[in-house]
């Protein structure tokens, strides 16, 4: 049986800005994710309920959260009690997607997902190209679609940033990739 071992809020929140600064921004895994930190418009939250409904509870009030700052641009959902199976995250995340249908965000967020197990459909555990999507802790990314979309039509192909990552993590190697996590 695996021993979990808890962790303040502190240093969830250290673990995720460094597995943000040292891989997904060291490495250009998302290239709008630096100015957004740069500019401190990054908010990390803390979801520590076992209850999923309390969890959703928390992420809509994530959403309203965004709603009343504009000038946090993106929120971080760190989850430490829910999700910790990686298909019991996948669950967890259906219904995260479903409720802010229900909620009217529809077309103004959407949840990018980050997990410790993260593994692509048809993918193995073992395949590196899983690190575009492996994080300290299972993580619900809320992005504003309306800064994404601006963010996209600056950029040169957007389309390709998936398949750059699956190949950049690929050839770095399953080793690299697992010790650069590990060290957050």
């Amino acid at each position: 049986m695996e021993t979990i071992v808890e962790q303040t809020v502190e240093e969830i929140i250290g673990q995720t800005q460094c597995w943000l600064d040292r891989i997904i921004i060291k490495h250009n895994i998302c290239p709008f994710a630096k100015k957004e930190r740069d500019k401190g418009s990054i908010r990390f939250s803390v979801n520590e309920s076992s209850d999923v409904s309390q969890a959703l509870e928390h992420l809509v009030l994530e959403c309203e959260q965004l709603d009343a700052n504009p000038e946090i641009e993106t929120t971080l959902f760190i989850l430490t009690k829910i999700g910790r199976d990686f298909n019991d995250y996948l669950d967890f995340l259906d219904i995260a997607n479903q409720l802010l249908i229900d909620q009217g965000c529809e077309g103004v967020y959407q949840l990018a997902s980050f997990h410790p197990d993260y593994c692509f459909a048809q993918s193995t555990q073992d395949d590196a190209a899983n690190y575009t999507n492996r994080s300290p802790h299972p993580t619900l990314h809320i992005i504003r679609e309306k800064s994404l979309e601006k963010a996209l039509q600056s950029y040169p192909e957007p389309e390709l940033i998936p398949e750059r990552n699956i190949d950049y993590c690929r050839n770095l190697g399953l080793q690299k990739m697992q010790k650069m996590l590990d060290e957050c």
